[in-house]
């Protein structure tokens, strides 16, 4: 089984660039115009555009402003600090404070088109640290 991440952008162009200088993602392969999949993670992430007010699941409307789900992507990295001064000088949107825990430090973002992300520096043994 292989997991991949699709994410609906309403402007591909922006949300490459966005990508590539927040995280360091790189485009590989283009699907014709509205499609392109970006590499350097653990699984490649699909970048799909959607215009903001096309149908989405169950008929809801695509809205590119913040919005919560319950569903978010972690990104674990080596520096937070260093990849929190990247992510936000490519335009992320820092929500909250870093935050220490028992397994590491962790920090919210939210992209230019609304989604939610989570930088994570795990310290020691990550989350074995807390694991029971």
């Amino acid at each position: 089984m292989r997991l991949l991440l699709n994410i609906d952008v309403p402007d591909l162009g922006q949300a490459e660039r966005f990508y590539n200088a927040a995280f360091g993602l790189e485009a590989a392969r283009r699907f014709g115009t509205d499609a392109v999949e970006m590499v350097g993670a653990d699984i490649a992430i699909y970048l799909l555009r959607k215009d903001a007010g096309t149908p989405g699941a169950d008929g809801a409307l695509r809205t590119y402003a913040r919005h919560w789900t319950p569903l978010h992507c972690d990104l674990v990295v080596d520096d937070l600090g260093t990849s929190l001064i990247r992510a936000v000088a490519a335009g992320a949107v820092q929500e909250g404070v870093v935050r220490e825990a028992g397994w590491g430090r962790i920090v919210q973002l939210a992209d230019p088109f609304g989604h939610g992300w989570c930088l994570l520096q795990f310290l020691g043994r990550g989350y074995d640290e807390i694991a029971t």
